[in-house]
Order: structure tokens, then sequence, then C-alpha cells
């Protein structure tokens, strides 16, 4: 079957690259599939300290769902299979607790848009094509996936995005705040392994509860989890890792971090 999602490994940098080139990386029913049991992998992986999302190629980061796959898989009893298949897959990428890097060059559309929304930071070629195109489609969008576009861009540039269903170019992208940075297209993806390589030297576990305590935040007060809040900021004070910063600190030396 055509289209896969591959994984590697690079030290503590951890990759989930979208594979499948011939149709622009679009995401076929298995790759939905697969992404969930990939992201726990990743996740469970003590070596992966950062993950990268990426598309194959230079072509695309992923250019949507494979709509030559709707009729069969997106369409009467099948429909809500496939979308419940759809949002475990964000849901489990948006689960991931270590700091998730997407790179992006050319088509990031409908559902590869929706992917690259999951990650913390989003870093774009400047050849990046940026839509949500479902109401040129006509199917129902989950409410999910509006949430964290609103989160991320605010409500006006949300229903601009999603109501003309155009393209935006990478400044564009950028000026909304779809994405973090633009580069010239041979620079990002030395780029986005720098960077992530920065990030991986940190502490883990201030990492780890700095993506949690946000998330939280995000939520309504009243849905807070104000337990696990405290909790991971504990962790972060009883570590070994807090032992070892505060010594390179006096020491005027790297620390090296073990995530524990």
């Amino acid at each position: 079957m055509p289209g896969r999602i591959e994984t590697r490994r690079e030290g503590p940098l951890g990759w989930i690259v979208f594979d499948h080139p011939e149709r622009r990386n679009a995401i076929t029913a298995a790759m939905w599939q697969r992404l969930p049991e990939v992201a726990a992998e990743i996740n469970a992986d003590p070596a992966v300290r950062v993950v990268i999302l990426r598309g194959a190629g230079d072509v695309a980061f992923a250019a949507g769902a494979d709509i030559s796959e709707f009729q069969q898989n997106r369409s009467g009893e099948g429909a809500a299979r496939y979308d419940r298949e759809n949002q475990d897959a964000m849901q489990a990428l948006a689960a991931i607790q270590k700091p998730v890097l997407a790179a992006i060059h050319g088509f990031c559309v409908g559902g590869g848009c929706a992917i690259a929304l999951t990650a913390d930071l989003r870093y774009s070629a400047d050849d990046g094509v940026f839509a949500i195109p479902a109401a040129r489609l006509g199917l129902g969008y989950g409410a999910a996936g509006i949430e964290t576009l609103v989160a991320t861009v605010g409500l006006p540039a949300a229903k601009e995005i999603f109501f003309t269903a155009r393209r935006l170019d990478a400044a564009e992208a950028l000026r909304v705040g779809l994405v973090n940075r633009v580069l010239p297209k041979a620079d990002l993806d030395a780029f986005v392994r720098e960077t992530a390589l920065s990030i991986a030297a940190n502490a883990p576990l201030t990492l780890a509860s700095a993506k949690s305590v946000m998330r939280e935040l995000s939520r309504d007060r009243a849905e807070r989890d104000g337990e696990a809040i405290s909790a991971s900021i504990r962790a972060c004070y009883d570590s070994s890792d807090y032992q070892e910063g505060v010594r390179a600190f006096l020491e005027k030396r790297t620390p090296e971090f073990k995530g524990r």
C-alpha cells in the first residue's frame, strides 16, 4: 500500500516522516491508523528528547488527507470511523510530552496543516503553502481541529483561513502566527536540526513540565488540573538534573542532564 510513516533516531532527536511523495505526502487511512502507535513509541523512548515532524522530500510537508480514498473511507458508515482515526492520530501527536518541531517544506494543507498544528514549534521554508480547504470539499471539520487553529492564530484569522479556504504563503502564515519562523529553503533542515539539538541539551523534566503546565493553562480555569501542574514542578526540584544544573552553573560548565 502506498504511503507510510517512517521513524528514525538521530542521537537525542526522533523523526516522524510522512512518506508518500507521489501524492505530495497526502495521509492515507493506513497512515492515520499508524500514527498513534508511532507517537506512543517515540514518546516512550527515553533516548529521544525532541521530536521532529517532516514530509519526505522537499515538495510537501503533507498535502492533507488522501482525497482519492474519500469515497471509500469517508462516506456512509465509514465516515465516522475515518474521522475517529483521524482524531486519534491528532490526539496522539498532541500528547507527546517532549518538544515537537515541524519542519515544513512546500505544501502544508488540510490534514497536513492540522498535523503541523500539533507541533510546539513550526518552522517553514520560504516556499511553504498553507490552507485548510474543508469548505471546498463540503466535509464536516472536527471541533478539536478548529479549537487548535483558533488557539494558534486567534479567532479572526481562523475564520478567514477556514471560511475562504484560500492558500497562504509562508510570509502570511508567519504574520498570522501559523509558523514561528520562515527560512530560505536551503537552510531549513539545518536550522531545525540545530534548534532541536539545542533544545535537547536542556533538562528533559523541565521541558516536559513546562509543556504540561502550558497545556493545562490553555484550558478553562475550572478544568485545569492544579495537582498535575504542582506535581510536574515538584518532580523537577526533586530530580538529580536539578542538582546537576545548579552544580554546573556554579562550576561554570555545561550541564549533563539525564532526565531523572
